[in-house]
């Protein structure tokens, strides 16, 4: 499981909630593709909270640029 804090209780409450859609994806059976697919939605999650309550979205960016998605 991922940690990411955040003094922020909103965007700390967001990345709590995609963090566990992201873990419900990880079944035994799960494709690479699925769990992929899976990360970029949490980081996707994550970019638009911290967008929204005003916080760097540098980290969820590079993220998602790793991921193969052009950052966004």
């Amino acid at each position: 499981m991922s940690v990411i804090y955040s003094e922020n209780s909103g965007h700390r409450a967001a990345l709590l909630a995609a963090e566990q859609v992201r873990q419900a994806a990880a079944v035994p059976g799960a494709t690479q593709s699925a769990l992929r697919n899976a990360d970029i939605a949490f980081y996707r999650s994550a970019l638009a909270s911290a967008v929204a309550n005003g916080l760097s979205p540098a980290q969820f960016e590079f993220a998602l640029r790793e991921l193969g998605t052009g950052g966004a």
